[in-house]
């Protein structure tokens, strides 16, 4: 398991960010909690100096269950606790909801849950499944975020496209009324229906782009350029990438009933991005590939611009 990676559980299938423990059925929240070793609570103190001196306007965000410190931060910020953070996915997808994996990074200072949406999409003869992705942070960094994202069921590719006509994903601060922006958060199940169906019509109109190898190979040039007066090592790492990507896109078993179309190039893409090892593994590489989830990963962004432009 990954250095970062404090404690989490995933469920049957090894999820594509690689992370986790093993269990045998998706759990409720209650359960997951636990599972996720989440199941503890995040207090504030007051700051002082080591000569007793009190520091206004900051405290610090302390872990309960073993004293750590996960953040210094202003006494305007809102603690989130991670029980609540369950509760209010509960809340949002509804009764029964079960969670495919949750987990704590870097010492509990960032958390996230994953659960699997009720609907079933079938485009273009794929199965498609949405899922929601929550992170909270307790340190100060970060926002509270939700997002959308799309799954490739047959590869376990990700499709979070950044699409112009539709949102997938929501955020805000840890200051002012939470309740209330936590209820807002219910516009992103919104979101996933107008993505889905955008999604649809993105993935039908790249099934239309028919594409030759000479095509093919301008797209992997340009998503791949080589920067002036490389190294040998850059030259073989970039021709490496571009080998990866062309078996990715003309050899993988999962798209030999995809014509040769900017659909198939956008798997191919999804693919390298998703499940490629960088060419230094660094020890948080999966969890930021997992934090790719509700940002977007800029390279299948900018394989998704290239093809529309065409």
């Amino acid at each position: 398991m990954s250095a970062n990676v404090e404690t989490m559980f995933y469920t049957r299938e090894k999820p594509w960010h690689g992370l986790g423990t093993r269990v045998e059925e998706a759990p409720d929240s209650k359960k997951a909690l636990e599972l996720a070793g989440l199941d503890w609570r995040v207090i504030q103190k007051n700051l002082a100096t080591e000569d007793g001196y009190p520091v206004s306007g900051f405290k610090a965000n302390i872990r309960d269950s073993d004293n750590r410190v996960l953040g210094v931060v202003t006494d305007r910020y809102k603690v989130v606790q991670n029980e609540d953070a369950f509760a209010f996915t509960d809340k949002l997808l509804g009764e029964g909801v079960s969670y495919e994996t949750a987990g704590s990074l870097q010492d509990g200072r960032r958390i996230w849950l994953l659960a699997k949406l009720p609907q079933r999409y079938i485009i273009s003869g794929d199965e498609i499944t949405p899922y929601l992705v929550f992170m909270n942070t307790h340190d100060g960094t970060g926002a509270i975020k939700a997002a959308m994202t799309p799954i490739r069921v047959v590869c376990m590719n990700t499709l979070n496209l950044a699409l112009s006509e539709a949102k997938r994903s929501w955020s805000t601060n840890h200051t002012g009324n939470i309740a209330g922006k936590l209820e807002d958060a219910r516009y992103t199940l919104l979101y996933a229906d107008q993505y889905m169906g955008e999604l649809g019509k993105s993935i039908d109109r790249m099934q239309q782009m028919k594409l030759s190898e000479r095509q093919v190979m301008e797209y992997i040039d340009a998503l791949f350029p080589l920067y002036d007066n490389p190294t040998q090592q850059q030259r073989k790492n970039l021709l490496r990438m571009k080998e990866d990507m062309k078996a990715r896109y003309f050899d993988a078993p999962d798209l030999k009933h995809v014509g040769k179309n900017g659909y198939r190039f956008m798997n191919a893409v999804s693919d390298f991005a998703t499940h490629s090892k960088p060419l230094r593994c660094s020890a948080n590489y999966k969890e930021n590939l997992f934090a790719k989830t509700v940002e977007g990963n800029p390279l299948i962004d900018r394989a998704y611009s290239m093809l529309m432009a065409a």
